[in-house]
């Protein structure tokens, strides 16, 4: 951002491989639907089906804070355009969010120089509690513990360097665990892993997960 007085300028992507059963607009527009009504935030949405995979160079350069959800096809991402979003984070200090299955993007995965996968993983739906670990972080304001009813399980070792905060830390009934919210900074920018959103339950049209959202977009701005 150039000042405190601009608004900040957020790209919410997706692949568009989520059932239009549950989210019509994509994960991003559910996402950006909801930014929208936030304070000073100006956001669109883009996905990889879009001029340029919907990551063109003047498409970064007029974005604070990228927001990415991606599942099957992080390696259809042109090298070229990942590695120019890499550059933008690492020296424009562009902010970067990923969700969900994008552990796996080849932006998160370069940024962070690690294969950034899991111990393991399960699809059935189960609940998942997330325990705020770090209350006084920005990404936490307003937000205690909570739980979203059906998820996809991810179960540590979570192959990342270690976390500046760990903010949210997630448990399964089976005994599972994982580091669900992470921050780094990555040259001058500001890096965030947020776990949930598998993309067969409506986990963002919940209250919680749309709220860390938004308190991750306002930090990776540098805001709060």
């Amino acid at each position: 951002m150039n000042n405190a007085t601009d608004k900040i300028r957020v790209l919410c992507w997706s692949e568009m491989t989520e059932p239009a059963e549950v989210y019509p607009e994509g994960i991003s527009g559910a996402i950006a639907k909801h930014l929208r009504s936030m304070p000073n935030l100006e956001v669109r949405a883009a996905s990889i089906n879009d001029p340029e995979q919907g990551i063109g160079k003047s498409a970064l350069d007029s974005t604070d804070v990228l927001i990415w959800w991606a599942h099957r096809k992080h390696k259809d991402i042109e090298d070229a355009r990942a590695m120019e979003a890499v550059r933008q984070i690492r020296e424009r200090g562009l902010g970067f969010i990923a969700i969900h299955s994008s552990h796996y993007a080849k932006i998160f995965k370069t940024l962070l120089d690690a294969p950034c996968g899991l111990g393991a993983w399960r699809e059935d739906g189960q609940p998942e509690s997330l325990k705020c670990v770090a209350p006084s972080h920005p990404i936490a304001r307003g937000i205690a513990d909570f739980e979203i009813p059906q998820t996809e399980m991810y179960n540590e070792p979570f192959q990342v360097p270690p976390p500046e905060a760990t903010i949210f830390h997630s448990t399964w009934g089976g005994g599972e665990q994982f580091r669900s919210c992470n921050t780094w900074t990555v040259g001058r920018g500001r890096v965030v892993y947020f776990r949930p959103g598998h993309e067969t339950y409506p986990i963002y049209f919940q209250e919680k997960p749309l709220k860390v959202i938004a308190n991750c977009v306002y930090w990776c701005a540098g805001l709060k």
